[in-house]
This record gives structure tokens, C-alpha cells and sequence, in this order.
């Protein structure tokens, strides 16, 4: 962490910027940005967001990256466009992301009158819309205060901590004079309402089971891996992700559903060693233990896309189907569950009525290596904390 990042983050915690401010000053118009990282509308969006995935050196570092990512990308576009081709055509991500953030506004406009009417934007850090296009329709629509809710649940900076890269980018060159006062949503994963949305969905399926086999059928907690790289220098996912599965769990135990789980990781890519054990080999395994069952839970994605709808319920259905198991069942995304846009909305609240508080975490580096980028997003972010706390 910077110098100039320390001094800002003690001058925040002496000012107790994380506490609740009852007299802060309302917004005149109040943004929020959904930040994800976005999927292909179309076959020919496919190829374009493979590069910048590639290409974004926050998630994957390769050596000679401005040449070993397009050759990856290259060898394996026409597979991904195949795969894409099995769930539609395309990404479904943006459609359940516009549903989420309107019905989101709606339900804060009516509990959060005061800073209404809300508006909500969509920043994806790969396709359009993009977090170009999401500032730019901010700053012409007259928004005053954007709060930047990561659609990320459990905070990574391959992820989260990208897309705020990203928006610290573009918002330099966008928003010279600072116009736009910002605040930030970055974890949410323990959130009590979401645990009970997770639940929800993990019970429906349990309740599915032959009588015989709804005790014992293992529940797998499948969610994006990550390098190991990326996980040795302290990045928090892995056990954020833990901590979301050990709530959830808990939830279903008082709920009487006592089954066994497991937290696996799918979607590696590339030659790089990523965090274990990984979901295929997860299936096989209990398949070759005599485990006739399995229900699978998407317990890093909120919205249904490519690791669920085709990773999860195609490729590793089949997977399934050759480990013998006979009841191979996937928790439903949350997508448009309604207790999950409550959740949203709760959460937005919540940072309302907290008086915009900046988490200490987010101020937090990693104890290994950090961009330079990074180092710089940490220190906007402490600045647009700073502003919100002396009600600039």
C-alpha cells in the first residue's frame, strides 16, 4: 500500500468513515453501476471478448502476453462459439442483469424514497455495454452519485478488483473535474438475504431426490477457480467463497437438510497450476465411489451463463452420466428469484442509509505483488471515500 494510500486510510477511520452518518447530505441523483464482466450478445461478440479476457492482466498473466493471448485466443474460438451455440447463441448475462437492475430501482423507490428516483447502469469489463459507455451515460443523464455495486458477491481482484481498475481508468479520462462522487459495494457474500436465496435454491433441488437418497447425496459448491499465483499473493476469494458456502450450509442445517458437501473449482484455462480440486474431477470421483446422486451448486454466479448453463449443466452433466450417476441435478441460478432482487436492493440500502461507507478492505492490498494500476485504484477509491465522509 502507498504511502499516500495509508495516510488517506487512517485520516478515513479518525473521521470514522464507515460508520453510519444519519445527517449526510442526499445526492440529487443517485447512480448505481452493476459491474460484471459481461458475455457475447452474438457468435461475433465471441472472439472480441476472448482477447480482452486474455488481454486483461489482472485475471491472467501469461509471459509475452501481447502474443501468447491471441494465439490462445485463436486456438480456441471456434470451440467457445460452439459452446456458446449450445445455450443460444449467446450470453444470457446482460438480460438477467437489465431484470435485476430494474426490478433492484423499483423496490428502492419505494424504500428509499429520498434518494429516488434510482437509476441503474451496467459496466461489463469484456463486452458492451461497457464501463465507458456506462460513464458516459452517467455524466449526460446528470447522476451525482454513483454507487459501484460489484455483481460479484465474494471480492477478487481478477474480478471485483479489475473492474474497478477499469473504472478508475475510465473515469480519469471521462470525469476530469470530478463531477461524479462515487462509493463502492465491493463483497456481499455473507449477506444474510443472499445466504437464504442460496438456500432456497439448493433446498428445491435436495427436495427433488428420491426419498432413498435425499440424506446422503453430496452437495458440490462449484465455483470459478483461480491461479495459484493469484491465491498465494493473498487474494481473498478463496476464503470468501468458503465463508459464503459455511453460511449457506448453516442455513440448510436449520433447515433440517443435513447432507455432506464439498467445495470444488471448475473453469481452468491455459498452462498456468489454478486452486483444487477442480469440479470434473469432483463428478468422476464420486462417481467412482458409488455415489448414484449429486447436486451441484453455482455458488460464485449469481446470473445463469456459459460456466453454468453449459460448464455446469452440459459438459459436466456428461461427466456425470459416464461417472454411473443417475440424478445429477444444479441448483438454479438466482437470476430473477425474487428474494435475490430484494437481496440487491437491501444491500444498496444498506450502503444508503450507512452513509456510504467504505469498506477497510477494500483499502487493504494484498500482502504479495500489486500493479502499479491497482496501487493507484486504492488510492481514487480512498480519495472518493474521503469525499464522501467530509461531505464534500
Amino acid at each position: 500500500m502507498s504511502f499516500r494510500t495509508q495516510t488517506l486510510s487512517r485520516n478515513l477511520c479518525a473521521l470514522g468513515f464507515n460508520r453510519s452518518y444519519s445527517t449526510h447530505t442526499q445526492p440529487r441523483k443517485l447512480g448505481i453501476l452493476m459491474m460484471n464482466m459481461g458475455g457475447p450478445r452474438t457468435q461475433q461478440d465471441v472472439e472480441p471478448f476472448l482477447s480482452n479476457i486474455f488481454a486483461d492482466r489482472d485475471i491472467i498473466k501469461l509471459p509475452f502476453q501481447s502474443i501468447l493471448g491471441p494465439l490462445i485466443v485463436r486456438r480456441r474460438v471456434e470451440k467457445v462459439k460452439q459452446q456458446y451455440m449450445k445455450i443460444g447463441g449467446g450470453s444470457p448475462i446482460e438480460k438477467w442483469t437489465r431484470i435485476q437492475g430494474q426490478e433492484m430501482v423499483k423496490i428502492l423507490d419505494r424504500t428509499s424514497s429520498g434518494t429516488g428516483p434510482h437509476h441503474y447502469y451496467v459496466g461489463f469489463r469484456y463486452t458492451m455495454p461497457d464501463m465507458r459507455q456506462a460513464v458516459e451515460e452517467m455524466l449526460n443523464d446528470g447522476i451525482d452519485h454513483v454507487v459501484a455495486f460489484t455483481q460479484y458477491q465474494q471480492y477478487s481482484g481478477t474480478t471485483t478488483g479489475s473492474n474497478l481498475n477499469e473504472l478508475c481508468r475510465i473515469q480519469k479520462q471521462l470525469d476530469p473535474q470530478a463531477k461524479l462522487r462515487w462509493s463502492f459495494i465491493d463483497r456481499w457474500g455473507t449477506h444474510p438475504k443472499l445466504i437464504s436465496a442460496f438456500a432456497d435454491r439448493v433446498e428445491a433441488q435436495v427436495r427433488k431426490l428420491p426419498r432413498n437418497m435425499q440424506l446422503t447425496t453430496p452437495v458440490i459448491f462449484s465455483a470459478h477457480s483461480l491461479p495459484l499465483n493469484v491465491v498465494n499473493r493473498g487474494d481473498p476469494y478463496v476464503a470468501e467463497v468458503g465463508g459464503t458456502v459455511a453460511y449457506v450450509v448453516d442455513e440448510l442445517r436449520r433447515r433440517g437438510i443435513t447432507n455432506p458437501y464439498r467445495l470444488t473449482w471448475q473453469s481452468a484455462v491455459g498452462p498456468q497450476r489454478w486452486m483444487g480440486p477442480q469440479t470434473e474431477f469432483a463428478i468422476e470421483s464420486y462417481g467412482a465411489h458409488g455415489y448414484k446422486s449429486l447436486v451441484m451448486v453455482p455458488i460464485a454466479f449469481t446470473s445463469d451463463h456459459i460456466e453454468t448453463l453449459f460448464e455446469l449443466d452440459i459438459e459436466y452433466g456428461e461427466v456425470a452420466e459416464k461417472a454411473g450417476i443417475t440424478h445429477y441435478l444444479r441448483a438454479e441460478a438466482l437470476n430473477d428469484h425474487p428474494p435475490f432482487v430484494d437481496t440487491l436492493a437491501t444491500i444498496v440500502k444498506e450502503h444508503i442509509d450507512a452513509g456510504f461507507p467504505t469498506s477497510p478492505q477494500l483499502l487493504l492490498a494484498d500482502p504479495g505483488e500489486e500493479s502499479p494500476q491497482t496501487a493507484l485504484t486504492r488510492e481514487w477509491i480512498a480519495a472518493q471515500a474521503q469525499r464522501v465522509a467530509t461531505r464534500e
